[in-house]
C-alpha cells in the first residue's frame, strides 16, 4: 500500500530524506515521474541527495507495478507534480496519506505563491481539485511530519486559484 504520497517538485531534499522517510517507515522512496525516470542523471543523482536511503526512480506505470508487487510494504511515493499524482490515485490504488509539501516556482508560467513553499498555477489547482474529489473532498499541505496539517483546498480558494 502506498502509505505517504507526497507531491513535491523538489523531489528529495533533506526533509523527506531524514523527516519523511522516518516518520512513515518505509524502506524506500520511490520518485514518480516519466520524465525523471528516463533520465539518466537523476536516476544517478537523487540517491545522491537521499544521504543512503534506497531511491527507486519510477514512471507512474512502474510505481503502481511496484505497489502492486510489495502489498505488504510501507511505501513512500515523492510525485514530482500534480499530474502525476493524479494518475496513480485514478487507478484506484490504496493510499493512506497525501501530502502537498513542496512546489518550486516554475519560471514561464503564471504561478501564484500559494503558501511561502508552494507556488501553483490555475491548471496546477485544477489538478490538485481533481485529487481531492477522488480522495473524499479533502486535501492537505504539511511541510515536516511534526508541522500541523494545513487545508490547501483551502489556501488554493483564497489564493483565488479555486
Amino acid at each position: 500500500m502506498i502509505t505517504h504520497l507526497r507531491i513535491d517538485n523538489r523531489l528529495i531534499h533533506g526533509q523527506v530524506a531524514v523527516a519523511w522517510l522516518k516518520y512513515i517507515n518505509a524502506k524506500a522512496i520511490i520518485v514518480c515521474n516519466d520524465k525523471v525516470a528516463q533520465d539518466p542523471i537523476q536516476k544517478m543523482a537523487l540517491p545522491m541527495a537521499a544521504r543512503g536511503s534506497n531511491v527507486l526512480v519510477f514512471s507512474v506505470e512502474d510505481t503502481l507495478k511496484y505497489e502492486k508487487e510489495h502489498p505488504d510494504e510501507n511505501i513512500f511515493v515523492i510525485a514530482k507534480f500534480p499530474q502525476d499524482a493524479l494518475s496513480i490515485i485514478q487507478t484506484g490504488v490504496k493510499i493512506k496519506e497525501i501530502n502537498v509539501g513542496n512546489a518550486a516556482p516554475i519560471a514561464g508560467t503564471k504561478y501564484v505563491m500559494v503558501t511561502k513553499s508552494i507556488a501553483a498555477t490555475k491548471e496546477d489547482a485544477e489538478l490538485y481539485q481533481k485529487i481531492a474529489d477522488l480522495v473524499g473532498g479533502k486535501l492537505t499541505s504539511q511541510i515536516m511530519p511534526h508541522n500541523e496539517t494545513s487545508d490547501f483546498l483551502a489556501a488554493l480558494k483564497k489564493a483565488k486559484l479555486l
